[in-house]
């Protein structure tokens, strides 16, 4: 059967929350698990160095991320999945990249123009405080994709603009020295659920308005106990569709559960009952990977020899490609 190469990358930043679950780690596994994919979920900590200037933060988010999916059920001998920095070849072909990338279109990259244009709202260098992992971040994640010629990489909508540089990168090095790369194509899936936090706005960690995946049960039930409300007292109906309550609750439940809850919104149930339930559905769903997370969090060199072995696995098929790559712009053996 003929496969298609899926390519995921997750940044070591952060605490992984209930948004990245829905919306990135779930459909990830899942797909995983598919016949007819080869999945490459790796984790992307050069990335995380763009973000975060605290080393122990970095190390630590690694750990936290990696724990995480394979608590969640990846399961490391069906999918690749790799540390992003154990692949020494995608910093190399990194470098090779950005000698053919063209500058113009670094400068149109959302991330880059955010940054400029909040220097210049607060009357500063237009470049104060950039640096060039920033500016730069677009050529290295065209490494991360075309080192393993990736067919897809599934993205939310704010990303697809970088999937679209890698495959001007890609279609432009290919004509200017041989067809080496294969061009991949950003897939989004609009019924991937984008969870909102506890403000009402999307759940992300920018927000400060998260709710952490594997806190204890306490956390867990303390953060539910924040998401904001309206005023409606027991016994009002209220609106499931403008409610971050019931859209967690789709997230986690099934059609039948939808239903019932959305029934007791119409009816009136009171925001503490409604926020209980949903605690005890959350729970429920997270309960045993929690068990298996705190385990590998107390084992971290389980971690690391599950990871180290999916790096040993793809660096024949990183080196092959490179050195096809090294070839094509010169840098050959003199024999």
């Amino acid at each position: 059967m003929e496969t298609t190469r899926v390519l995921t990358g997750i940044t070591t930043t952060g605490t992984p929350h209930l948004g990245n679950f829905v919306g990135a780690i779930r459909p990830a596994i899942a797909a995983s698990k598919r016949s007819d994919v080869d999945a490459y979920l790796f984790l992307a900590d050069y990335h995380a160095l763009i973000k975060c200037g605290d080393p122990a933060l970095v190390a630590q988010s690694s750990r936290e991320i990696a724990a995480t999916w394979l608590a969640l059920g990846l399961d490391p001998k069906q999918a690749n999945f790799y540390r992003q920095s154990d692949i020494p070849e995608i910093t190399e072909l990194c470098w090779i990249l950005t000698c053919n990338a063209a500058k113009g279109l670094m400068n149109r990259a959302h991330a880059y123009k955010a940054a400029v244009h909040a220097n210049e709202q607060a009357n500063e260098d237009p470049d104060f405080g950039i640096t060039m992992g920033l500016f730069s971040y677009p050529v290295l994640m065209a490494a991360d994709i075309l080192i393993f010629n990736a067919h897809e990489v599934p993205v939310g909508r704010d990303q697809i603009q970088h999937v679209e540089m890698a495959r001007d990168i890609a279609q432009r090095f290919n004509h200017n020295f041989a067809d080496i790369f294969t061009l991949p194509t950003a897939v989004v899936d609009d019924n991937v659920s984008v969870l909102q936090g506890l403000d009402g706005r999307k759940m992300s960690k920018s927000y400060n308005n998260t709710i952490p995946l594997f806190g204890s049960e306490k956390q867990l039930k303390k953060g539910i106990n924040k998401i904001k409300t309206n005023l409606l007292e027991p016994g009002e109906p209220k609106d499931p569709e403008d409610s971050t309550v019931f859209q967690i609750w789709c997230a986690f439940a099934d059609d039948n559960e939808r239903q019932v809850m959305q029934q007791a919104f119409i009816d009136g149930i009171a925001w503490g009952e409604a926020k209980k339930q949903l605690f005890e559905r959350v729970n429920d769903e997270l309960a045993p990977a929690r068990q298996r997370y705190d385990q590998l969090i107390a084992e971290p060199a389980d971690i690391e020899a599950i990871l180290q072995e999916g790096a040993q696995r793809l660096r024949p098929k990183s080196s092959e490609l490179l050195a096809r790559v090294r070839h094509a712009v010169g840098l050959r053996p003199y024999a």
